[in-house]
């Protein structure tokens, strides 16, 4: 090796160094839900003691406890601010931390695995709040989110519409014309069709366009590129080979933003979730209760309940305030009227 390339290994390992004491201070700030104080010596000194057992080769064992002992204070640090924490899907790096910093840059976002444990660690308090996309203006809504929605208890606390503009990503030094292969979310993948084809890519769903991100710098295919976010590049030490490569310009995603609790303040759009009997004429009758009330819809969708083969659940959003008489008024004839009702939240929502 030269100097060159003995210096880009190192830039690889520094990056791969910091994103891991990310992770490590994130567990930190999800572990403060769960124990009882801040400073606990005995679990300190065991820490300790590991690291001086691991420490091996050129890194003595006092250096390490050195550097172990001012992370562990940062540590400590972090947990008594006592930050708010937004989940989200995914990867660093995933549309949906963009999201989640468009929608609230104070918040601390934390990935998490899947959708479902985006719900559950919500519902459970160890995340104050979750964000999730609900639907896309190319490829309409995300089915597991929604479904997700008819079976929790969750409420809707906020919203947030963002632009998806999509690169693909290749490892430092890879020249474009070597790709074979790409790797995404699938919804990324085909919001990103007629780029793929144009240039005889093979698309390769993948959990998380982050992900993939990460998968790429760490398994380092050479003839292999990612489709993913810009943010993806910077975090995972990648060149960004070409930009805005989406099918459509006005490639839009909504997500909302999930809560135990419904937010106090009044908002300006509400969603709900009902069903209906198998009668002629049901889904009419509520449509005609919002009409005459003057109320605005601006979203309605089905989705067959899992639960209870052969019913559907409708998704329904329409402007206005749950404070408001005239929306308290329909809602209360439809709940009386539907066999299943559920009022997800009255919220407000924010154009990044």
């Amino acid at each position: 090796m030269d100097i060159q390339e003995i210096r880009k290994r190192i830039d690889l390992i520094d990056c791969e160094t910091i994103n891991m004491l990310h992770r490590r201070m994130e567990l930190a700030l999800r572990l403060r839900r769960l124990k009882g104080s801040v400073f606990e010596p005995e679990r300190e000194a065991e820490v300790l003691g590991n690291v001086r057992r691991y420490s091996r080769g050129v890194i003595g064992p006092e250096f390490a406890e050195r550097l172990y002992a001012e992370i562990i204070g940062e540590s400590r640090r972090i947990q008594q601010q006592e930050l708010r924490l937004m989940g989200f899907q995914g990867e660093h790096g995933a549309y949906s931390e963009v999201a989640s910093i468009a929608y609230d840059p104070s918040l601390m976002p934390i990935p998490c695995r899947e959708f479902r444990e985006v719900f559950e660690e919500v519902g459970t308090g160890q995340l104050d709040f979750g964000i999730v996309p609900v639907e896309n203006s190319l490829e309409g809504a995300i089915t597991q989110v929604n479904d997700l929605l008819i079976e929790t208890e969750l409420k809707i606390a906020g919203e947030t519409s963002i632009p998806i503009h999509h690169c693909l990503l290749a490892l430092p030094g890879v020249e474009y014309r070597n790709l074979r292969v790409v790797y995404s979310h699938s919804q990324a993948l085909a919001q990103c069709r007629g780029f793929i084809a144009r240039h005889g890519l093979e698309p390769r769903p993948f959990y998380d366009t982050a992900g993939a991100a990460r998968m790429l710098s760490d398994v380092r295919p050479q003839d292999a590129g990612v489709i993913a976010s810009r943010l993806c590049a910077e975090l995972y030490h990648l060149e960004v080979m070409k930009e805005d490569i989406e099918d459509h310009e006005s490639n839009v995603t909504r997500f909302i933003v999930l809560s135990k609790y419904a937010d106090t303040e009044e908002g300006n759009k509400c969603s709900v979730i009902f069903s209906l009997r198998h009668e002629a004429g049901t889904l009419f009758s509520v449509m005609k209760i919002f009409s005459d009330a003057g109320i605005n819809l601006t979203r309605i969708e089905s989705r067959p309940m899992r639960t209870a083969p052969g019913d559907y659940a409708f998704f329904l959003d329409f402007e206005g305030s749950d404070k408001d008489e005239r929306v308290a008024g329909a809602l209360d004839k439809i709940r009386k009227g539907v066999p299943m009702f559920k009022f997800l939240g009255c919220y407000k929502r924010k154009i990044a």
